[in-house]
């Protein structure tokens, strides 16, 4: 197994320079300062973070990229474009597909990705398919199986969701029990949102599983609050709440829309909070409260959702950028949230990893400080600064996964997701 010197490592205790990082099957089995270089070790310039955890992936939407943006609409007019995709989905095809997508992340610095995955068809093909795209791109997978059984609150399901439902939440809760972990992916759930899963139901999803994560959308649109508010008197995080989904292994993605009620009710349970702002602005969706939740103690993370852009770092930016917006002040979220919301792999059931630190996976990210875009920057502030594009060089698991924007094993991301795509639409 290789050991890496980095010229800085950001450690627990903040950045360090000349960080020898020796790896042991995989983990990280020391973390020391040198003088001198040991021979035979590979050497990672600039910054070196621990691997991203992307919080929130739905990988088929990555083939709506750049395909969308034709009249306008509205999040419920670009979901009617996402459903004619998902029509035309084969295991397959989307492993074909979600093996190019994850191998993106992997050039982006993504060691492990949590997948809403809800195109399931009453089978395991499509997690089966999702696990062996995960293994072949080099990163880890959550498999956050969701349940989906109405197409809106007291609204049937359409043509299309009926792939998504397994009819109910015990059937659903069967056919996953089928998934088993492996070093590759762990098993989670996930409710899809209270619109699609009715209240009588809440209860026996959130708690089929009670060790594994537990992950929602929540609030992501106003007329999620409206019709949850005149079907049930409370809001959404309310309904949740009341029927027991909300713990601090549960994480509401997008947390756009909340009360200050909701906010106390997320912080009180320890339930996290996922932003998207990539998508969120994509969608025209709004900006979530992100630093109340964070100061009323709900653990943020980071996801790329529909993978309108995959990149991490970018997320985390946005993150603070639209707080600025939101509020009018900047330096609502220093460097180090950040990058805790950036490597928060906690939330998809990975709690040893996101940490240069003994025990941990050997997880790198090593960022340049040298291109157009970083040069000049404090290594600090680096998160302020840098894209995906200056991720030079990733490892997950002591196995370097990308380098200089190739994938070690795959080669041109850029060609693999053009067939996929191609394939898909033609």
């Amino acid at each position: 197994m290789v050991n890496f010197w980095c010229e800085r490592a950001w450690l627990p205790d903040g950045l360090a320079e000349r960080v020898l990082v020796r790896v042991e099957n995989g983990l990280i089995s020391s973390v020391s300062t040198v003088d001198t270089i040991p021979l035979g070790v590979r050497r990672l310039h600039g910054v070196v973070l621990p691997g991203f955890a992307n919080a929130h992936s739905h990988a088929f939407h990555r083939a709506l990229r750049g395909r969308t943006h034709d009249g306008g609409g509205t999040f419920w007019t670009w979901r009617e474009g996402m459903y004619a995709l998902a029509s035309r989905l084969t295991p397959k095809s989307y492993y074909r597909l979600a093996r190019a997508v994850y191998a993106e992340m992997a050039l982006a610095g993504v060691s492990c990705v949590g997948e809403f995955h809800y195109l399931h068809d009453r089978s395991n093909e499509f997690g089966h398919a999702l696990r062996e795209a995960a293994s072949d791109a080099g990163i880890r997978l959550t498999l956050l199986d969701t349940c989906y059984l109405s197409g809106g609150i007291d609204t049937p399901l359409n043509e299309v969701q009926q792939r998504f439902s397994d009819g109910n939440a015990e059937a659903w809760a069967v056919r996953v029990a089928e998934l088993s972990d492996d070093p590759v992916m762990r098993v989670g759930a996930a409710i899809h949102s209270v619109r699609a899963v009715p209240r009588s139901e809440l209860s026996v999803v959130a708690s089929a599983f009670p060790d594994k994560p537990l992950h929602v959308h929540l609030s992501e649109q106003p007329a999620e609050n409206e019709a949850c508010m005149n079907a049930y008197g409370l809001t959404p995080t309310e309904l949740l709440s009341e029927e027991g989904a909300l713990s601090t292994r549960t994480t509401a993605v997008h947390a756009t829309h909340l009360t200050t009620h909701d906010i106390a009710l997320l912080g009180e349970s320890g339930t996290g909070a996922c932003f998207c702002p990539t998508t969120e602005a994509d969608l025209a969706d709004g900006i979530g409260p992100a630093r109340e939740l964070a100061n009323a103690e709900s653990p943020l993370s980071l996801g790329s959702d529909q993978h309108a852009v995959i990149d991490p770092l970018l997320e985390a930016r946005a993150l603070e950028h639209n707080e600025r917006l939101r509020t009018g002040e900047r330096g609502r979220f220093s460097p180090s949230e950040l990058l805790s919301a950036l490597t928060n792999h906690a939330a998809l059931g990975w709690p040893e990893a996101g940490s240069i630190s003994v025990g941990a996976p050997a997880d790198l990210v090593a960022v340049s400080l040298r291109s157009a875009r970083t040069a000049g920057s404090l290594p600090s502030q680096v998160m302020l600064s840098a894209t995906a594009s200056d991720v030079d060089t990733v490892v997950v698991g002591g196995r370097v996964v990308a380098s200089g924007g190739r994938h070690e094993t795959l080669g041109d991301v850029g060609a693999l997701l053009a067939e996929a795509i191609e394939e898909l639409w033609a």
